[in-house]
């Protein structure tokens, strides 16, 4: 068979033309089957059903378009031609197959190494599963809360290091705290299949600990133990009780994979102290919050510089803090801060989790280090595969950055499952969504962060973005006014009301927030100089946020507010001043 003859004929006979507009077709199909696939809650099997199903027709279209010709009057046969027979079947075959393959490569090759990281952090849970409660705080001191909630945030660690065992999350297990619901309630709600409960007594330099391992479907106890120990014992305590869980639910370990507290020991029982002290400072998720963390931390590492857990948590505090500071130099100088600590907490401990997790964070938001991030966050989630804390903020500060928008959405999914009452987790999975144009699972996604916690920063400022994508400005409006945060508040109004047609209460609001807030909020206003269609303005504030190095930008390359200036030729400098890749 002649190449250049077979060449004409499929010219002729208008094979192409059919190739090209089956192809439009199925790129069609998988725009559509992916959200709905989500919606519905269908295996990702299905997706790959649909797409060998797909690259199948490539071929019978081939043939197809070979034997007949679609004409004004109806389908005729096409003349046949000099070329016949089993080898003409091989070639049209052999057509089909190469206009499939690209799509075949990049949904069972590319797309699949993209997935090959939370498809293995999704297999865990199939596994035996636990939830940690939080343990009672028996002390007469009401103000000790913070050591029983902190020995249940250790065990709760120390157990999500164990491979093959699933634990739910520290926001989701502690949502049930002083709560009486019955253990079958809890697990359904956490998906769990056993909870680890008890309480805690101390008194002056004494604890007693008692715990009981439950099987939530019939309330039966697996085990059970009381530990009187003094507070340096405290540590071999938790391994003792992480032990006996694995042994318990017949958990099998490699040597060297026992759980151990070695990385949070420490000889002094006041280090140790305010450690928990600083931890239990952060989850309040305010400024006050983090400067008293912070306050903690110190006090610790006065005692003892080299305990690196309390160097990790102090890069994070130090962070936040700059992050709402009042001062651009204030902003900067806790930023320098921050980052010396998080690779002073690696360089004193490196199998430390979160010390990779801080470090991932201030090489992103602040470094805009993009490979040195994910392979923190990557070496984060190596030694400690089932922390939903280190998958959302990879998925956030670099998955999202980088645009890899299916990747990031699928992490923090997981991440959600793992730690289902977890607001940020849902909000960030709602800001993803919209970048990804999928409206409907992200207004489901930023509703559930806002039911499980209505008094938040983030969920309402996207949940508006999305409404004004949506051209709904007066739901935007509303929306954005739930932020706890006053400069998140200005700037949705600023937004809201130009789309409302009130060009000069938008301008009003946007000076308030420059005169209030130009040292901490430059992304914000770039943004809304950006809707506004100011382009000039717009990338004038984007050179300020990245001056202040503001954690904003990391949005830049998905943020709905910004589409309107990235066919600027500026737009491609902005992302090259932070290291990312074009568009």
């Amino acid at each position: 068979m002649e190449p250049v003859s077979f060449l004409t004929e499929l010219k002729r006979r208008r094979v192409f033309r059919a190739l090209i507009g089956y192809g439009i077709a199925a790129f069609a199909v998988l725009q559509v089957i992916e959200p709905v696939m989500h919606g519905l809650r269908w295996p990702d099997a299905v997706l790959q059903y649909v797409v060998v199903a797909l690259a199948t027709g490539f071929p019978i279209v081939v043939s197809l378009a070979w034997i007949f010709d679609v004409k004004v009057g109806g389908i005729e046969k096409t003349p046949a031609g000099s070329l016949r027979g089993a080898r003409l079947a091989i070639a049209l075959v052999a057509v089909g197959a190469l206009a499939a393959s690209p799509g075949l490569v990049y949904y069972f090759v590319v797309r699949g190494r993209s997935h090959a990281q939370v498809a293995s952090m999704s297999s865990a849970a199939a596994g035996p599963s636990i939830a940690v409660l939080p343990l009672t705080n028996l002390s007469r001191d009401p103000e000790q809360d913070y050591f029983a909630d902190g020995l249940t945030e250790e065990l709760l660690d120390l157990l999500a290091k164990v491979p093959g065992l699933h634990v739910a999350a520290r926001t989701s297990a502690f949502s049930f705290k002083g709560k009486n619901e019955d253990a079958r309630t809890i697990a359904e709600k956490l998906n769990v299949a056993t909870l680890l409960e008890g309480s805690v007594r101390k008194a002056g330099d004494q604890v007693r600990i008692t715990t009981q391992l439950i099987n939530a479907a019939d309330g039966y106890h697996l085990w059970s133990e009381t530990y009187d120990r003094k507070l340096t014992d405290v540590f071999a305590v938790q391994d003792d009780i992480a032990q006996a869980v694995v042994a318990a639910l017949k958990v099998k370990l490699l040597p060297g994979q026992a759980p151990n507290s070695r990385a949070h020991r420490t000889s002094d029982p006041e280090v140790y102290r305010q450690y928990l002290l600083g931890r239990q400072f952060m989850r309040l998720g305010n400024r006050d919050g983090f400067v008293r963390a912070a306050q903690a931390y110190q006090r610790a590492l006065a005692k003892d510089p080299r305990f690196a857990p309390a160097v990790a948590g102090l890069a994070d505090a130090e962070g936040w803090v700059a992050d709402s500071a009042e001062t651009s130099d204030a902003v900067a100088e806790g930023q320098r801060r921050a980052i010396k600590l998080a690779n002073e907490a690696v360089a004193l401990d490196p199998d430390l989790t979160e010390a990779y997790v801080a470090r991932g964070s201030v090489r992103s938001v602040i470094q805009w280090d993009w490979p040195g991030a994910r392979a923190d966050f990557e070496r984060a989630l190596t030694l400690s595969p089932e922390n939903a804390d280190a998958m959302l903020e990879y998925a956030r500060n670099v998955l999202r950055t980088l645009a890899r928008l299916r990747e990031a959405i699928a992490t923090t999914r997981r991440a959600t499952e793992l730690d289902p009452l977890n607001a940020r987790a849902w909000g960030a999975l709602g800001s993803l969504y919209l970048a990804n144009g999928e409206l409907k699972l992200m207004q489901d996604a930023l509703n559930r962060s806002l039911e499980v916690s209505p008094e938040q920063t983030f969920a309402g400022p996207w949940l508006g973005v999305g409404l004004l994508v949506e051209e709904k400005p007066e739901e935007a409006l509303v929306a954005f006014a739930r932020s706890t945060s006053e400069s998140f508040r200005l700037y949705g109004a600023a937004l809201a009301q130009y789309s409302l047609g009130h060009p000069r209460e938008s301008q009003r609001v946007l000076d308030e927030l420059i005169a209030k807030h130009a040292h901490d909020a430059a992304y914000q206003i770039a943004g809304a100089y950006a809707w506004r269609g100011e382009r000039d303005q717009a990338f004038v504030w984007l050179d300020r946020a990245s001056a202040q190095h503001d954690g904003g930008l990391t949005l830049l390359k998905i943020d709905p507010v910004l589409r309107g200036i990235r066919n600027d030729p500026r737009y491609a400098a902005a992302l090259k001043r932070i290291n990312l890749p074009p568009d």
